[in-house]
């Protein structure tokens, strides 16, 4: 492509980044995406953003799809083709969005790996014998207790922490705010830790977790104490801070059946992505109906 389409693409991640104010992961994902959309370009001949047309970008999702690409992974690259082309008819470079109507390939709606409610207890009921371990036990019973992000966790400041109240104010994606009630029983743990938490955190410091250096405990290292924990506390599956959120949403709703409620605290902009619990909770109560109902059970051939 012309020089001034890799110029017109720098100065799309300058708006993202300055007034938009994404990630720096969101915007390695968008760099990535509209690079190889570029390449795609590139290859046929296109030298320009003014002539990339609808047919072309289903071209490049074919492309993207013959490559392997998961449905989900295409709908997010065409996301952010979507966006650049709004940026470029605001700047008034362009005239129309070659990628609007264009639509990504359905891929089959992988459903979250959780914990049973024992498996969950058991990881959490960690004994907290040094400070490190009451810090863990904290972060555990936290993650489980309010359904925090792995992101979210770790950015978590002191003052964002009210135990009192039984909340604690996390700022999720899309920087919007949300206050998540906090479980008793995590209240203790996190009262544990922060009697403890002085004799590793630096004076300046904020965070509510923090490591032997005194300094914010960064997502590595929660997931490998997680790791580490699971071993120890004798689970036989793979254990990551976001089957703990799953989980969460999963024991809550099938509590409750709110699924507005979970919404909230998961802080999904969309029900329909919170929808995905009831799934998890169907397949619970159909397989308390193959065990319990007589009708359900295949009788063993005489």
């Amino acid at each position: 492509m012309l020089p001034r389409a890799s110029q017109h693409l720098e100065g799309f991640f300058r708006h993202l980044g300055d007034e938009r104010r994404l990630s720096p992961l969101t915007l390695t994902h968008y760099r990535r995406d509209l690079s190889q959309c570029m390449t795609y370009c590139d290859g046929a001949g296109i030298a320009d953003w003014k002539r990339l047309t609808p047919a072309e970008v289903r071209g490049w999702v074919s492309t993207l799809h013959r490559r392997g690409l998961s449905g989900k992974s295409i709908q997010r690259a065409l996301s952010a083709l979507r966006s650049f082309y709004r940026y470029l008819l605001r700047e008034q470079i362009v005239m129309n969005n070659p990628a609007s109507g264009v639509s990504a390939p359905r891929s089959a709606r992988r459903l979250p790996d959780t914990l049973t409610a024992d498996q969950a207890a058991r990881l959490v009921s960690l004994e907290a014998r040094d400070p490190l371990a009451a810090r863990d036990r904290a972060l555990l019973e936290l993650l489980y207790s309010s359904g925090l992000r792995l992101s979210e966790l770790v950015n978590l400041n002191i003052p964002e922490l009210d135990l009192a109240a039984g909340q604690v104010r996390v700022t999720g994606k899309g920087r919007k705010v949300r206050d998540v009630p906090v479980g008793a029983k995590a209240r203790a743990a996190l009262r544990d830790w922060l009697a403890v938490r002085a004799e590793f955190a630096r004076t300046e410091e904020a965070a509510v977790f923090v490591a032997r250096n005194g300094k914010r405990l960064g997502a590595r290292a929660v997931q490998a104490r997680l790791k580490l924990w699971a071993r120890r506390q004798g689970l036989e599956v793979p254990v990551h801070p976001h089957m703990l959120r799953h989980s969460f949403a999963s024991h809550v709703l099938e509590s409750s059946g709110d699924l507005r409620a979970v919404q909230e605290m998961l802080g999904h902009a969309n029900i329909s992505t919170t929808q995905i619990y009831t799934h998890l909770d169907f397949q619970h109560l159909a397989g308390v109906y193959d065990k319990a109902h007589p009708r359900a059970r295949k009788k063993t051939p005489a």
